[in-house]
């Protein structure tokens, strides 16, 4: 085993505890849980993107599809049916583009702030589509439309994707410009 592929393997386990733990923590604090802040900050979301811009796409997609089906078994929150499948496909997803758009947008000759935010914003729609697909798959007998997705997707999660839009570049940026990235 080469030992880029520990390093990564190594941080891929990081960010694995990190996406059962961040949840955890917010769960504890009280005023998280009384606004219901939590689902909506989507504290999961943000270890598997950094662990697929990070460490590539096969560990973003392995550690996006383990954390929420780990942290069911182990805490039952989230609900393994219908939330913890269709967040294990959506997370997945997350990682896995997170990481091919990185590599793939790596040779681009544009700004790197920008090049973030166009992996970033892909990896979030793909998930985000991913997840509609899955809930429509398992969500059978009940309504599951289009509004329902956008809401579920979008709406409601809106807190989450802000501080996805604002944490990730910026903890990119830090760890490139200290060259722990290229």
């Amino acid at each position: 085993m080469k030992r880029r592929d520990v390093y990564n393997l190594v941080l891929a386990a990081m960010f694995l505890a990190l996406a059962f733990v961040l949840p955890q923590i917010m769960k504890s604090i009280p005023f998280f849980v009384s606004a219901n802040l939590g689902t909506k900050i989507l504290p999961m979301h943000i270890p598997v993107l950094l662990c697929g811009f990070i460490c590539g796409y096969y560990y973003g997609l392995s550690v996006g599809f383990i954390a929420p089906l780990l942290a069911s078994l182990i805490t039952t929150m989230p609900p393994m049916y219908p939330v913890a499948i269709s967040m294990a496909f959506e997370l997945a997803a997350y990682g896995l583009v997170a990481g091919l758009m990185y590599k793939a947008t790596s040779k681009l000759k544009i700004n790197y702030v920008l090049k973030i935010y166009i992996d970033l914003i892909t990896a979030m729609l793909a998930g985000r589509v991913v997840m509609g697909v899955v809930n429509m798959l398992l969500l059978t007998n009940a309504k599951y439309g289009l509004n329902v997705f956008l809401a579920d997707a979008f709406v409601n999660a809106l807190p989450g994707i802000i501080i996805q839009l604002i944490l990730i570049p910026a903890i990119l940026i830090i760890l490139r410009k200290a060259k722990y990235i290229k």
